[in-house]
């Protein structure tokens, strides 16, 4: 595997949010897909990116849109 993966402190600063909202994320079941490694938790960019792109939404007002 040549992927490199990045730590919670990385990808809160690439997603401009704190740790602990991605902390929050992951108890909550929320936030881009994670991989567990030991005690660690690590995020591939590659899910960092699917997570930003799910989130695109054309209105406000609906939910699922």
């Amino acid at each position: 595997m040549t992927t490199q993966l990045l730590n919670e402190h990385q990808t809160a600063e690439l997603l401009s949010v704190s740790p602990a909202t991605l902390r929050r994320w992951r108890w909550a079941g929320q936030g881009p897909r994670f991989r567990k490694i030991g005690r660690t938790v690590r995020y591939s960019p590659g899910d960092i990116d699917a997570f930003v792109e799910a989130a695109s939404r054309t209105s406000t007002s609906c939910g699922e849109c």
